[in-house]
């Protein structure tokens, strides 16, 4: 902590690429085999409602059977990253337990590690972690007894598919002190991101942390290049880099508004944009990237899965996203006469789920879903273990996990009573939970 803060000229970046003990001087791809993936995942997610009060946002379901955090960490696995740590904090239970259950296979013997690293004030006894970067910095202990020869920092609530090795190894070839990934945004939604401007060799020239007049690209006045969150440095310069902010006491010891901004201005920062390593559903689709941080876009998020050819392709077996597994019974559609007829159309149906006598259309059932009879679902993302009664009308909604809706509920047709009894969005969104239920009866 008392250390004296380093410089971020280019005497510190020759220290930096000094080889670390356990690898030789020089390091050949795929790099990815001597990178640590550094997961953060400690958020809130506030933006999501009542879907983040019991879980943090990475633990939220998404997609019929993962959850958040599981496309980032399907994406260091498929690009051959073996080490992997995730730092948690904002009720982390859900999520401890769902890595627990889900990404326990790595094997000490074949030089892989998966760490869970809760905020546990191992630093000081009087804070927890007090921003992204310090999420790292109070567990540099741990990753240099892995000794990586790059860091890979991640954000553990996004939806994407990326190889990370291209952006490894244009890191190295660029002999750059931080490669920040990046994409195109338009200005309108860029206030959310963190905002670069780059030249022709994809050197970063300024950046800002969520301005709220993002500055245009070069030749696109309606769009502006955003920040995505990743992070890859040489290890040895993470650290010092990270040593000389937690000294800082005018620092919110965050990446995103201390660290980015001090090494754009002070060394070497490049941009890798998405488009160099993006996974495509289809060799023509646009890239994929989803912030799902409000009940809006997480809504929309799960429904584009129901398209014929989705943008995210969940099919993929070259790219599968990894997750935790249930042992369930497959999912059934019983009853099959007029008026009382189980079928679904344009949906995703998870394992356990029984379709009995109703019908479902554009919506997405997680696991373990009872849907009874003479009931019409439309356009619904339904968390696992939900129970919809008889005579059900629910249409634009989200059904948080656990829920049992009563016999006859309309939601969906009704904008102002809708709104009196659930949590229901600007865009018509309802998103209903099992104590918004419970106060129904009383």
């Amino acid at each position: 902590m008392g250390k004296k803060p380093v410089p971020y000229g280019p005497e510190h970046r020759i220290a930096a690429a000094t080889p670390t003990k356990s690898l030789p001087s020089t390091v050949t791809g795929p790099y990815a085999r001597h990178t640590m993936a550094y997961v953060l995942a400690g958020g809130r997610g506030s933006r999501l409602q009542e879907l983040t009060d019991v879980r943090a946002k990475p633990a939220v379901y998404f997609g019929g059977k993962a959850r958040i955090i599981d496309f980032a960490l399907s994406n260091a696995m498929n690009s051959g990253i073996r080490r992997i740590a995730v730092a948690t904090q904002y009720k982390a239970h859900s999520l401890i337990r769902h890595l627990q259950r889900g990404w326990n296979f790595f094997r000490p013997e074949r030089n892989e590690s998966f760490d869970i690293l809760p905020a546990s004030q191992r630093v000081s006894e009087s804070s927890w972690y007090l921003g992204t970067a310090d999420a790292v910095y109070q567990n540099i202990d741990i990753i240099e007894s892995y000794d990586p020869r790059y860091m890979v920092i991640l954000a553990g609530d996004h939806i994407y598919k990326m190889d990370y090795e291209p952006m490894l190894a244009q890191h190295v070839e660029q002999n750059a002190d931080v490669t920040i990934g990046c994409m195109e945004v338009p200005r309108d939604e860029a206030r959310a991101f963190g905002v670069m401007h780059v030249d022709e060799n994809d050197k970063i020239l300024s950046f800002v942390e969520k301005p709220q007049d993002p500055p245009a690209m070069p030749g696109k006045p309606d769009f502006a290049l955003a920040s995505m969150g990743i992070y890859v440095f040489a290890t040895k310069f993470l650290f010092d880099v990270l040593r000389a902010d937690a000294a800082d006491p005018n620092s919110s010891h965050d990446f995103g508004h201390d660290i980015i901004p001090k090494l754009v201005a002070g060394a070497h920062a490049v941009a890798h944009p998405y488009t160099r390593s993006c996974i495509r559903s289809t060799p023509n689709a646009p890239p994929y990237w989803r912030d799902v941080g409000t009940v809006d876009a997480y809504f929309s998020a799960n429904l584009d899965l129901t398209e014929v050819v989705p943008d995210l392709d969940l099919y993929d077996q070259a790219w599968p996203i990894w997750t935790y597994s249930e042992m369930t019974a497959p999912a059934k559609f019983v009853h099959d006469v007029e008026g009382r007829r189980g079928f679904a159309v344009t949906s995703l149906i998870s394992g356990g789920c029984i379709v009995s006598g109703s019908s479902l259309r554009q919506s997405l059932l997680f696991t373990g879903v009872r849907l009874h009879s003479f009931s019409d679902v439309h356009r619904a993302v339904v968390l696992p273990n939900v129970d919809i009664g008889r005579h059900v009308r629910l249409s634009n909604v989200v059904v948080d996990r656990g829920v049992c809706i009563p016999d006859g509920l309309v939601v969906g047709e009704d904008a102002e009573h809708d709104a009196a009894r659930f949590r229901r969005t600007a865009n018509g969104v309802c998103l209903i939970t099992q104590h918004m239920i419970d106060q129904l009866k009383g």
